[in-house]
């Protein structure tokens, strides 16, 4: 087995596989974003509860460190 030697740099990933990556990081921003719509969702005479805000709002954070974003 060789050691890559210092002026070699690391594989950089082709156009096809950063596509692939855009779309997925796409696609989790998009879930966050529809759990929070979620949570702050209320009829407009009435007032949101706090946990729904919050309960959308930790569901968005865990899609988005789950995906490492």
């Amino acid at each position: 087995m060789t050691q890559p030697r210092p002026d070699e740099s690391p594989a950089v990933p082709g156009p096809e596989a950063r596509l692939r990556r855009l779309e997925e990081q796409v696609a989790t921003l998009a879930e966050a974003v529809r759990a929070l719509a979620r949570g702050l969702e209320s009829v407009p005479s009435q007032d949101v509860p706090p946990e729904e805000a919050a309960r959308g709002a930790r569901l968005a954070h865990e899609l988005l460190l789950s995906q490492g974003l």
